[in-house]
């Protein structure tokens, strides 16, 4: 509105006009009567103020009104709002009333609670009470019937024990007559005298057991005398040391023998179904079976016991045979017969079929491969299959690492140089400062990590457990240099220093020769640094290898991880100075053969 727009303009009015001298108003009209400005007379001029001040006074008394009018709003606006806070103070004091309240209801809620718990226990214990008070009788009526049950038992572990024996006293017996009739077959010959003696030996009659009505070729008879037969194998049979004498009592002690876990089983004390100096062709089907049992493959003792007839059975079978008529599935297993049937049949004894699946293990803990000692077990890999081991087999066994390939490589070439011998890996430290590429090539891991220690690098030895460095890895290897080291054992390539001290240390380890042989390997053409994570792949044959399988299926030395040349066998047995210096360059994706190149490879 018009009012309020002049609410805030600030109202000045003019002050009144001075009193003037009459002469000098006559004066001043005379001289300029009108105003030189706007040609407006000062009556005129006066009377318009006239009117504007009577505007402005309506104004004033306008607006005087309007504050007057908001002034009293204000008033009442004001003690509304004293109402209101009176109103809150109420409220908030009765809210902390009721909180009051309330929490001393939650705290009698409480009280209640815990006497309702209280008398709920008790209610419980005076259950418990009544229960046992019925069950008692019951318990002790149970109690009675244990003991019963007990003192029958204990009767019948009586009795058995005594049978027990009466069977080993009958049991060392028949080991005493089967000792007697084996001197008679090699004084007299023919296995048909063996075979009637063992019969009447073993038979109930002989034994001291009833056979009342039966026959002695009765069915139930047969079972008997095959089940002492099986048992006889397995008490001949053991994997774990020696077995007591014949001749000892069963409290008597002797020492000897040897351990499984301390060096390889390269005999047994006693004599055994297999010690018999007859040919294996004509092996009877429990010495066949008692043989398979002592190399491990007991798994299949009940089939072969079914369709070997004689030991020729197993010569003229061929892996097809194996597979259907033995159940043996596993190709290790297969190859490990095989080999074993080769030696028999061409008369040869390898000293690598002294060390059986039990020192492989061990053998692998000493190259620094102990995380495929399970594989290697299942797969009874024994130290002629070391020696024959291929790549497919090192794959079937899940090592796929081309590192570990390479450790397993130059393993196997330690044990060439050093004629399967099964203590040619050193474990202990000698004298750091005395030691020369030809000791090295035979450290164990351990005995690495230990030279890790002597050379200020502790804690990062542990690092090499499961890596398989060795020392013939070391030496061996012509790609395995300082870096590859630095690598295994985790030394950031920012420390510069420490891998400085690495590479001096371990050049003096490999000696000059050895050195510059690395050196020269690492500047020929086609030279690929050493990758401690490249897997390798299986050899994929395309449709030009076919007309090649049937001769790689005669000639398999190809195929072999470390297969030793007939001038690096000659060199070894004539006693070379070098005998480790043949092996240089022979890296699987390094070698001469195309083929062999496809097999093993960096894994793209």
């Amino acid at each position: 509105t018009p009012l309020n727009c002049w609410k805030n303009i600030p109202v000045s009015l003019p002050s009144p006009p001075p009193i003037l001298d009459s002469s000098f108003v006559c004066v001043f009209l005379q001289v300029n009567l009108r105003s030189p400005v706007n040609n407006e007379s000062y009556q005129e001029r006066l009377v318009r103020l006239e009117g504007d001040k009577e505007s402005l006074v309506l104004q004033v008394s306008v607006l005087t009104d309007q504050v007057e009018a908001q002034g009293e709003k204000i008033r009442d606006l004001e003690s509304s709002l004293e109402e209101h806070h009176h109103k809150l103070n109420s409220t908030e004091e009765m809210l902390q009333q009721e909180l009051l309240s309330r929490n001393s209801l939650e705290t009698q809620k409480l009280d209640l609670m815990d006497e309702v718990s209280y008398l709920k226990l008790k209610l419980v214990g005076m259950d418990e009470k009544q229960n046992h008070n019925d069950s008692s009788k019951d318990q002790q009526n149970k109690a009675e019937g244990l003991l019963q049950e007990l003192r029958l038992l204990k009767s019948k572990v009586d009795v058995l024990e005594g049978e027990k024996l009466q069977y080993e006293r009958k049991l060392k017996a028949t080991k005493v007559k089967k000792k007697k009739i084996q001197k008679n077959v090699y004084s007299h010959g023919k296995s048909e005298r063996l075979d009637e003696s063992t019969q009447s030996d073993l038979s109930p009659l002989s034994s001291g057991v009833d056979s009342g009505k039966q026959s002695p070729v009765s069915p139930e008879n047969k079972k008997n005398h095959l089940g002492i037969k099986k048992l006889w194998g397995k008490i001949r049979r053991t994997q774990s040391g020696t077995l007591q004498r014949e001749d000892l009592e069963p409290g008597e002690f002797k020492r000897g023998g040897l351990r499984a876990t301390a060096s390889p089983r390269l005999a047994r004390t006693g004599e055994t179904l297999t010690d018999l100096k007859t040919p294996f062709s004509k092996w009877t089907p429990e010495q066949v079976c008692c043989w398979l049992e002592e190399s491990g493959l007991d798994q299949y003792v009940i089939l072969a016991q079914h369709w070997a007839n004689s030991g020729q059975t197993l010569l003229s079978a061929s892996p097809q045979d194996l597979e259907k008529e033995m159940g043996i599935k596993n190709p290790l297993h297969r190859k490990k017969l095989q080999l074993a049937l080769k030696s028999f049949s061409t008369k040869t004894t390898e000293k690598s079929s002294e060390l059986d699946h039990i020192w492989v293990t061990r053998w692998l803990d000493d190259i620094g491969l102990p995380q495929y000692k399970s594989q290697f077990h299942e797969g009874r890999v024994d130290g002629r299959m070391i020696q024959y081991l291929t790549v497919n087999d090192l794959l079937f066994l899940k090592v796929t690492s081309q590192l570990h390939h390479l450790s397993v490589k130059c393993a196997i070439h330690v044990l060439h140089v050093n004629k399967f011998n099964p203590n040619c890996l050193k474990r202990r430290p000698g004298d750091e400062n005395k030691t020369s590429p030809s000791e090295v090539v035979q450290w164990s891991n351990h005995r690495v990590m230990e030279w890790l220690r002597s050379v200020d690098l502790a804690e990062y030895a542990p690092n090499l457990r499961g890596s398989g460095v060795h020392g013939g890895l070391i030496i061996l290897e012509p790609r395995f240099n300082s870096d590859t080291l630095a690598m295994l054992l985790n030394i950031p390539p920012q420390k510069t220093l420490l891998r400085r001290h690495l590479a001096t240390n371990f050049n003096m380890l490999v000696g000059s020769q050895a050195q510059q042989e690395k050196r020269e390997f690492m500047e020929s053409l086609g030279y690929a640094p050493l990758s401690t994570t490249a897997k390798v792949r299986p050899k994929k044959l395309g449709f030009s290898n076919f007309g090649h399988l049937r001769k790689k299926r005669c000639d398999e030395s190809t195929d072999y991880i470390c297969p030793l040349e007939a001038a690096q066998v000659q060199a070894v047995l004539n006693g070379a100075h070098r005998p480790y210096s043949g092996f240089r360059g022979l890296s699987p994706i390094l070698d001469r053969d195309p083929d062999r190149r496809q097999q093993v490879g960096p894994n793209s």
